[in-house]
């Protein structure tokens, strides 16, 4: 099973860490103004799945008529929505990103559009904003995922996120029959990339 995956959210709320955390189960705390689509294989109940992960800038303007806001939002059967839970705005973005992406995608599929939501930095609960209620609410009555993690401290459940995806996209695909599209602009990690992580060792 191959699937294109947008990572999407406001800046800060740690996209990238998320991202990285699958890629490579390190944290890396900071990160360059870096926008790259990586591919990353794993085995979900037996079965084998590429994902193609396009971590993605956020657009201050994404619910105007952004060309490339479109093109990531039809380019991917799926999406894992980011917010910080020490940051209301973040959360707050998130829920317009999901009636923008669903009004984007094809209206004879947008209710079963694969989105998970990621309340993230939950080892920051001293300093959280947004309940944990407030999400799954949110998840709720959007008929979406919701997790909350730590990228900082925790490998596995950033991988749950993940493999939560996969079981959507599993379920949409026998739902709309319509194949996964691969188009084809996949590249490798960015040498910025490869050399923050050098340095970080």
């Amino acid at each position: 099973m191959d699937a294109n995956i947008v990572v999407m959210g406001m800046e800060s709320v740690g996209k990238s860490a998320l991202t990285v955390r699958l890629l490579t189960r390190r944290f890396i705390g900071e990160y360059g103004d870096i926008e790259s689509i990586y591919s990353h294989s794993f085995i979900v109940d037996g079965r084998a799945v590429t994902l193609n992960i396009w971590d993605s800038h956020y657009f201050q303007d994404f619910s105007a008529d952004s060309s490339l806001f479109e093109k990531k939002v039809r380019w991917a059967d799926g999406f894992v929505l980011v917010y910080s839970i020490c940051d209301r705005a973040s959360f707050n973005t998130v829920s317009r990103l999901i009636q923008t992406i669903k009004s984007t995608k094809d209206c004879l599929s947008a209710d079963k559009v694969p989105i998970v939501i990621v309340g993230n930095k939950r080892d920051l609960h001293h300093r959280r904003t947004v309940t944990s209620e407030e999400g799954r609410l949110l998840a709720l009555n959007t008929d979406c995922q919701f997790y909350e993690v730590s990228a900082a401290e925790n490998y596995h459940s950033v991988l749950m996120v993940f493999h939560g995806l996969v079981d959507r996209l599993k379920d949409a695909k026998l739902t709309t029959k319509k194949p996964l599209r691969l188009k084809g602009i996949v590249k490798s990690m960015s040498a910025v990339f490869a050399r923050r992580r050098t340095e970080s060792f």
